[in-house]
């Protein structure tokens, strides 16, 4: 089952992955949340561009992927799930739960190293905000994201179906919290309880410091309530938020060539930890 699973994964990852890119985009055109301030020409082949460059970087450098390590796991009886006793259900659910909650550990700790977070500001650095943006990482970042990920599904055994559910449920959920589409509020109020919205989502994308280093779900919004990072609104509300980050507001700081540089553009600033942030009192 396991190898079967393992051949299937890239099919089933690229068939989720282009349709929800595509049911996106349509409703970005036919109900969008807010005015688009970009032409979405540069914004959308420079966004893609990215994602072929970090795919093919990723797969020249890693020999294996989550799924196939989960698949080697199992085979050579590596990690938790491979040596306890817990139904098949039991395994897979908390699985799917630890993977998310590894992940948000992992943004929180990219806003709050300098180093990591001059790697990660690119993605902030949109500005606009849409489905593209929710694959817009450096190149660097995606490989040290991809090393964690590894670590912890060797450290975790968990099965391959699991794996394989979560990299579908974060790619889809990771298109649609940051798609440019008007839910209407009610649904929005229910929705995210239970999974990150894009109003949710829209907040930590605010050029207001307080509100980048917030709301750092991707799936599941219960990190944030539970470990007290969640902001429900942005102050300006999301018709006012200005998205994006003080460093780079120029249409030219959009092109593939600028996103990859910028890391070693500039100073540090706006992480999590700076104290020019956590020194300020709240308004």
């Amino acid at each position: 089952m396991s190898d079967i699973i393992l051949a299937a994964a890239p099919m089933i990852r690229l068939a989720a992955f282009l349709g929800v890119l595509a049911t996106m985009a349509l409703w970005e055109v036919a109900a969008p949340r807010r005015r688009r301030e970009i032409p979405r020409v540069i914004r959308w082949t420079n966004n893609l561009a990215l994602v072929v460059l970090d795919t093919a970087i990723l797969r020249l450098t890693f020999p294996i992927i989550a799924v196939g390590l989960a698949v080697m796991a199992e085979a050579n009886g590596w990690g938790l799930f491979n040596n306890i006793d817990v139904a098949p259900w039991v395994a897979i659910v908390v699985s799917i739960l630890l993977l998310d909650l590894a992940i948000y550990l992992q943004h929180v700790m990219f806003h709050a190293v300098p180093g990591l977070w001059r790697l990660h500001r690119m993605h902030h650095a949109d500005l606009d905000f849409d489905a593209t943006t929710g694959l817009r990482f450096h190149p660097v970042e995606i490989l040290i994201s991809m090393g964690i990920k590894l670590a912890v599904v060797a450290a975790l055994g968990p099965p391959a179906v699991a794996v394989l559910l979560f990299e579908v449920i974060l790619n889809a959920t990771a298109l649609f919290n940051h798609a440019n589409i008007n839910l209407p509020r009610p649904v929005d109020r229910v929705l995210r309880l239970f999974v990150v919205t894009p109003d949710m989502h829209r907040v930590h994308h605010s050029i207001d410091p307080r509100e980048t280093n917030s709301n750092y779900g991707f799936n599941l919004p219960w990190w944030d309530r539970l470990l007290g990072t969640y902001i429900a609104q942005p102050a300006r509300g999301h018709q006012g938020m200005e998205i994006g980050i003080e460093q780079f507001r120029t249409t030219r700081d959009l092109w593939l060539d600028r996103m990859l540089i910028q890391p070693a553009r500039g100073p540090a600033s706006g992480h999590a930890l700076d104290p020019r942030i956590t020194a300020k009192e709240p308004e």
